[in-house]
């Protein structure tokens, strides 16, 4: 009687015991059941692309890297997305999205062409490249753009600008090493003016004023922004945009009230943030 308690007292410790293991065990035989289902059923066979205008969907396509019967769990979208952006530099926005059991949906919004930054000065460069021989005797010259280059709201290299293109003509930067569907880089010493630049540039966009600039100069330490091609508006680089632009359309309704008709000349705005000189055109 003792032996066969003893016994059963045994079997119950070594149940006790494996249970937890027994639990784990089957937890992963589910994992890799699911996981191969997952492996063999969810099989690319569709790719789909929404949005795109400039491009054609077998461009994205191709440039996604996606091939049919790739795993559809296996993509890994990080790279897809970087493809996509490099290889297409005009597509500013992309999502990617599984449709199952077996289709990628790729959905972009692109880039507009906003401006166009032209050829750097020469004898900026000049004066750029002396500075780097004196700290370091051996450095090499700056790889600057040899053309104007188109550029996003945000900075991002587009292309080469075609002579007959209407983005907004941009100089005081020296733009080094472009390639399309990089960032636009510029000098240490022209970081200041580059965050100036894309942040008038968003808010040119969000106020829908692109259209009515004709040019943007960019100075050490204000920008001169050509408005309506009849006023010259000046700027600090470090500004509120947003407000100066409201500013600047305040001041010229202002005066056209006062005068009766259009008028000419330059609004400086760097006086202080709430002031604006205007000075009619002689």
């Amino acid at each position: 009687m003792s032996r066969r308690s003893s016994r059963s007292r045994t079997r119950r410790r070594n149940r006790g015991r494996f249970g937890p293991l027994f639990k784990l065990l089957c937890v992963l035989a589910v994992i890799v059941a699911l996981t191969g289902g997952a492996t063999v059923f969810f099989r690319v066979e569709t790719v789909m692309v929404t949005g795109s205008q400039r491009y054609t969907q077998e461009e994205i396509i191709a440039a996604s890297g996606i091939q049919v019967g790739d795993n559809l769990y296996a993509l890994n979208k990080v790279r897809i997305d970087r493809n996509i952006r490099t290889q297409l530099p005009y597509v500013g926005e992309l999502s990617i999205n599984r449709a199952l059991p077996s289709t990628i949906v790729i959905t972009v919004v692109e880039w507009e062409a906003t401006a166009q930054v032209a050829v750097p000065d020469p004898d900026r460069v000049a004066a750029l490249n002396a500075a780097r021989l004196e700290q370091d005797p051996e450095a090499q010259p700056l790889e600057t753009a040899q053309e104007p280059w188109l550029i996003s709201v945000k900075g991002k290299l587009l292309e080469p600008a075609p002579p007959d293109s209407t983005a907004i003509p941009v100089t005081g930067l020296t733009s080094i090493a472009p390639k399309a569907g990089g960032m636009l880089t510029v000098p240490e010493e022209e970081q200041v003016q580059l965050a100036a630049l894309t942040g008038l540039l968003e808010a040119l966009e969000e106020a829908e004023l692109s259209d009515q600039v004709s040019a943007i100069r960019l100075d050490a330490t204000q920008l001169t922004l050509r408005y309506l091609d009849r006023l010259d508006v000046l700027i600090k680089l470090d500004a509120d945009f947003a407000y100066a632009l409201r500013l600047m359309q305040a001041v010229r309704e202002q005066m056209e009230l006062r005068t009766g008709g259009e008028v000419r000349g330059s609004i400086d705005l760097t006086q202080s943030k709430h002031d604006a000189v205007f000075s009619p055109e002689e």
